[in-house]
């Protein structure tokens, strides 16, 4: 552990005490998010303290939040009564440390995360836009309160501290070979079709890495390929009353390859698809961000597949475009298009280990 967040709560009656704010969900499992919440009994006037673990989703920003309409929904709540202490969790080293700093008053809590939620996303604003971006959040609070969750007992702001966690996924350590795709198209006035074929080197790509796109032509028409596009897709599945997908491109170039009639091709191409190109694009999911820190595209959702995601589930795919044109003084103008596409994962690679020194973050 090298670093020890801390929250302190408006009267200092509760301090909240986390080892690391980003957990690990490795798709079979998730890192278990454990801390610790130091209290002054002398301050709680015979109420009790509680933990809870809120995953939600927010669709729309503070500012929207008009005549008690919240525009946020808990995809999954945990709740646990830390003091006086109703459970017991084992004591990892994390726990460990962390209770030396808080002393006698530090009362430990864990959560283990379900392997059905989604990693923290957030969905770019426009230009214009103020206020907190809509997205897929975690947020750890800590609150004095009689009862757990009595919707009747108003809940002074100076009785809870919070930080905001992270919940991300780091690419595959074994990379498999990428995918492939071929098709054919055929054309009027033409008895045979155009061959195309694309794949890419490898599954999973880190961002910022160059993807490298090889595309095979067998162009057995008589018309010509004028222009060959390579772009990437991002595609966000917004699942919460309903499922809807939204597909923005985050990557294109155009590269001016001709094919002739009866001709062949063989070639690779390379593209980036980063998100300092995509500042202005309104709605692209980017990596959740606990603070104004950089961030990037966001990175493909993994799973197991046996249970449904709620909140906000991304992927990419490859395309390839071909233009093709008859020829002639009408060729620009009944030209087709020939496209093809493949899967893409694109993820941040896992990070080294950190040094071991210990310092306090008060947020």
């Amino acid at each position: 552990m090298s670093k020890v967040f801390k929250k302190t709560s408006g009267n200092g009656h509760i301090a909240l005490y986390l080892g690391k704010r980003d957990f690990v969900d490795h798709v079979d499992s998730v890192d278990i998010v454990e801390g610790v919440v130091k209290v002054d009994p002398s301050g709680l006037e015979g109420r009790k303290v509680y933990v809870y673990l809120a995953c939600a989703f927010r669709y729309g920003s503070d500012d929207l939040d008009v005549i008690g309409l919240s525009f946020r929904r808990d995809i999954w709540v945990k709740r646990v009564q830390v003091y006086p202490a109703t459970e017991n969790p084992t004591k990892t080293p994390m726990l460990e440390s962390l209770l030396k700093k808080t002393g006698d008053q530090g009362c430990p809590f864990a959560f283990q995360m379900p392997t059905d939620l989604p990693c923290s996303v957030s969905l770019q604003p426009g230009p214009g836009d103020s206020g907190k971006a809509c997205g897929v959040d975690f947020e750890i609070k800590a609150f004095i309160a009689n009862e757990a969750d009595n919707p009747d007992e108003v809940i002074d702001k100076k009785d809870t501290c919070r930080l905001m966690i992270r919940k991300i996924q780091f690419a595959p350590a074994n990379n498999k070979a990428g995918p492939k795709a071929e098709l054919s198209k055929q054309f009027m006035m033409s008895d045979k079709p155009v061959h195309l074929e694309i794949s890419i080197e490898k599954e999973c790509y880190y961002h910022g890495d160059p993807i490298t796109v090889k595309v095979k032509i067998n162009n057995e028409t008589n018309k010509t390929v004028k222009k060959i596009k390579v772009s990437v897709e991002q595609l966000t599945s917004v699942v919460l009353y309903c499922s809807d997908t939204y597909t923005k491109e985050v990557c294109s170039q155009e590269f001016a390859e001709t094919v002739n009639a009866n001709s062949t091709l063989d070639k690779s191409f390379q593209i980036i698809p980063l998100l300092s190109n995509n500042k202005e694009k309104r709605g692209l999911a980017v990596d959740g961000r606990l603070k104004d820190e950089d961030t990037n595209l966001a990175s493909t959702t993994l799973s197991q597949g046996d249970k449904e995601m709620q909140g906000i589930i991304i992927s990419y795919k490859v395309k390839v475009n071909l233009l093709v044109s008859s020829g002639g003084l009408l060729g620009g103008l009944t030209g087709s298009d020939v496209t093809a596409e493949v899967p893409l994962t694109l993820m941040s690679p896992k990070p080294a280990g950190e040094c071991s020194i210990l310092h306090i973050i008060v947020i």
